[in-house]
C-alpha cells in the first residue's frame, strides 16, 4: 500500500483516479478547495478503502505551503504525489485573472502551486524512497515569455493555459536532474485531450475524451517504475516542447520562478 497525494481530487481525472487508487489498496490523500465538498469525497473513499482529506486554495501559495506542513506532519513518509490540480483556459473571451499573490492565475495554479508543494513535500518524499512525483501537464504547450511572465500583455486564457503547461513540463525535467539518485523521481504527462471535465465545457469546447480515458497515465506512473524526466502522452513516451529540453531556457525559468515564489 502506497501513501498517495493527489491535488484537485474532488471532480474529473482528480476524483476518479483517487477511485482506482483507493480500491486498489493505497492510501488516498485527497487535496481540495471546497471544505465540503473534500469532506463529501474522502466520506465516499472510505466506503471504498483508506483515504483522508485536505483542504487549500491552490492560488494561495501561503496555503499551498500550508498545505505541504500539514501532509508532511500527517505522513512523514509520503510514496507518490500527484500534481493533478489546475484552471483551464476559462471561458471565451474571459479577461486576464490573478491569484492571492498577484500572480496570473493559470501560472499560479497550473505551476508555481505544483512547484512550491513540491518543494514543501520533497523531505516526505525523500523518506518515502522509492517515491514518485507525476505531474499532469498537457501537449497544448507554448514557450512563455521571459519578458512578461505575468502575461499582461495580449491576454489569452488558452495561451495562458499553454504557457503554464510549458513551464512545467521545463521545471519537471530540470527537477528529474537534480533529483538524480534521491530516490524520488518526477514525470509529466498529457493524460487525454479535452476530457469531459467542467474546466474544459467552461472553456466551450466539446469534449473529445472521458476522464476514464486520462486515467491510465497517470495511475501507471504513479504506481509504476516508469524512470524519471519523461513526458509521456496517456501510457505512451513522447516528446514536450522542444524548448522545455534547452538548458537555456530551463535555467531562466528557474530564477524568474524563485523571484516569483518569493525566495
Amino acid at each position: 500500500m502506497s501513501t498517495i497525494l493527489i491535488t484537485g481530487a474532488t471532480s474529473g481525472l482528480g476524483r476518479y483516479v483517487a477511485f482506482e487508487l483507493v480500491r486498489s489498496g493505497h492510501l488516498v490523500l485527497a487535496h481540495g478547495r471546497d471544505p465540503g465538498r473534500t469532506e463529501r469525497l474522502v466520506a465516499e473513499l472510505r466506503a471504498e478503502g483508506e483515504a483522508a482529506g485536505f483542504v487549500a486554495d491552490l492560488a494561495s501559495l501561503a496555503q499551498v505551503r500550508e498545505l505541504g506542513a500539514r501532509v508532511a506532519e500527517a505522513h512523514p513518509a509520503l510514496d507518490v504525489l500527484v500534481n493533478n490540480a489546475g484552471v483551464g483556459a476559462g471561458s471565451p473571451g474571459a479577461g486576464r485573472e490573478v491569484s492571492a499573490d498577484g500572480h496570473e492565475l493559470r501560472l499560479a495554479v497550473n505551476y508555481l502551486a505544483p512547484v512550491a508543494l513540491t518543494r514543501a513535500l520533497l523531505p516526505a518524499l525523500r523518506a518515502g524512497a522509492p517515491a514518485r512525483i507525476v505531474n499532469v501537464g498537457s501537449v497544448g504547450q507554448e514557450p512563455v515569455d521571459f519578458d512578461d511572465l505575468g502575461f499582461t500583455r495580449g491576454y489569452d486564457g488558452f495561451a495562458a493555459y499553454c504557457r503554464a503547461k510549458f513551464a512545467l513540463a521545463a521545471h519537471t525535467f530540470g527537477l528529474a536532474a537534480e533529483l538524480t539518485g534521491s530516490g524520488v523521481s518526477v514525470n509529466v504527462l498529457h493524460p487525454a485531450t479535452f476530457m469531459d471535465t467542467a474546466m474544459v465545457r467552461e472553456g466551450g469546447v466539446a469534449p473529445w475524451s472521458t476522464v476514464a480515458d486520462g486515467a491510465p497515465g497517470v495511475l501507471a506512473l504513479a504506481t509504476q517504475e516508469s524512470g524519471a524526466g519523461g513526458f509521456f502522452d496517456g501510457t505512451r513516451p513522447a516528446r514536450a516542447h522542444e524548448a522545455t529540453y534547452d538548458p537555456r531556457v530551463r535555467a531562466r525559468l528557474a530564477r524568474l520562478t524563485e523571484e516569483l515564489l518569493g525566495a
